[in-house]
């Protein structure tokens, strides 16, 4: 299965360079066209478009931030909350794709939105064995109000440029070999 999985990379990725395109929309045609399973949820997006300037509250009262923030590295944002059953199950795998991939050129963002306490945030965390991931919070559903988020969880894409590329509505597994090729292959890197 990982053979076939980075010979589809490979075989992806080389088209992109072919067909002459920038390298950022090479990777997220070679990345859609990866989909299986779970993943065949996350659509991408035909004309990417800027994501909201909207405030979400840090975790631990560390302040505000925006997305803008975060530009300059491919951010995937999940919008979770604490009474989500599916979000409990997501979390680890979540967790999983930042220990992996998380660095200079891609992060994991979660965002509780609506009614959820620190306390029940960290508890939460803490039930679930996650360590790495941001709990941050969008009380008000600011945010999630901005980017048309109904239901969750939900998860989203984001270019560094601050665009969203693509959208995945409910859970998926994102510690699957298909999720980390599709990621792998959104952040350019040539499989090994």
């Amino acid at each position: 299965m990982k053979i076939l999985v980075s010979a589809l990379v490979y075989t992806a990725l080389s088209l992109g360079a072919i067909t002459g395109g920038t390298m950022a929309h090479a990777d997220l045609a070679a990345a859609e066209a990866m989909r299986e399973g779970d993943m065949k949820k996350l659509v991408f997006s035909d004309a990417p478009e800027m994501t909201p300037d909207v405030a979400f509250k840090l975790a631990d009262d560390a302040g505000e931030a925006t997305l803008k923030d975060y530009r300059g590295k491919y951010i995937l944002l999940n919008f979770w909350a604490t009474w989500c059953a599916p979000c409990r199950k997501e979390m680890p795998q979540l967790a999983e794709l930042q220990s992996e991939f998380g660095g200079d050129d891609f992060e994991v963002l979660t965002i509780a939105t609506g009614r959820n306490s620190p306390t029940g945030i960290k508890k939460f965390f803490e039930e679930i064995g996650v360590d790495n991931l941001p709990r941050h919070q969008d009380p008000r559903q600011s945010l999630a109000g901005q980017m048309a988020i109904f239901g969750l969880p939900i998860t989203v894409l984001i270019d560094p440029e601050g665009r969203e590329v693509a959208r995945l509505r409910g859970d998926a597994d994102w510690a699957s070999d298909n999720a980390k090729a599709i990621i792998a292959t959104v952040l350019g890197h040539t499989p090994g």
